[in-house]
């Protein structure tokens, strides 16, 4: 066959393979995934649109990812205002198990999620891709993820403002409680921080100030059913 014949039926077909190839499915794993962390922020710093953006943003990635047909909470709490009561992170999630994008055990329930026992590290919380997250050690250090919780994953009680004013602000004022997704466990030095009740982020809650302490505005997504 002349080579301006063959080049002409060649194309098609590998322009055929590549439409094929895209539209397969996710791989097995990755469908079945219930948990993940954000590969991004929403860009607005502690402001995602309360809990209902938050969990619009956690449904967009997984369903750009090919994971579709579940219904995705962010692990956020709310504190306690005059008209609205508290929302504890932990009663947002369902029931479990959660598995990455691997198909990693993360916790098996509730109480072993936020038990010794929750499998919740550097190596197994990642994206809704099954990428690795920017922790210590790497450049820039993004191991800073929002959640407005307590270490038994329920809300503070109201006064000072430790969700970000309620996931609405995004300037100077306010503070988010973050967890480090990159513990590796109590015994390393120095001590391991928890995954979601380390410390308060500084300098109010734009993504600038987010940065500063080593963030990006990420979240804890689960598939609550």
């Amino acid at each position: 066959m002349p080579r301006s014949a063959l080049s002409k039926t060649a194309l098609p077909a590998a322009a055929l393979a590549f439409v094929s190839l895209a539209a397969l499915p996710a791989p097995a794993q990755q469908a079945e995934m219930t948990f993940f962390v954000t590969s991004t922020g929403t860009g607005q710093g502690g402001n995602l649109g309360g809990l209902d953006g938050a969990d619009a943003h956690c449904t967009r990635l997984a369903e750009s990812a090919g994971v579709k047909g579940k219904t995705w909470r962010a692990y956020l709490s709310t504190q306690a205002t005059a008209d609205k009561p508290a929302v504890n992170a932990r009663d947002r999630i369902g029931p479990g198990p959660w598995k990455n994008a691997k198909g990693d055990m993360i916790a098996r329930s509730v109480e072993d999620l936020h038990g010794p026992s929750n499998n919740l590290t550097k190596a197994t919380a990642l994206d809704e891709l099954g990428m690795g997250i920017k922790g210590r050690g790497d450049t820039p250090n993004e191991h800073d993820i929002l959640t407005g919780s307590q270490p038994d994953g329920t809300a503070f009680p109201p006064g000072e403002d430790r969700t970000c004013g309620n996931w609405t602000r995004s300037g100077t004022e306010g503070a988010a409680t973050v967890g480090h997704h990159d513990r590796a466990g109590l015994d390393e030095s120095p001590p391991a921080k928890s995954w979601n009740s380390s410390h308060l982020s500084r300098g109010g809650c734009s993504l600038q100030a987010l940065r500063g302490t080593g963030g990006a505005g990420l979240l804890y997504c689960f598939a609550e059913r």
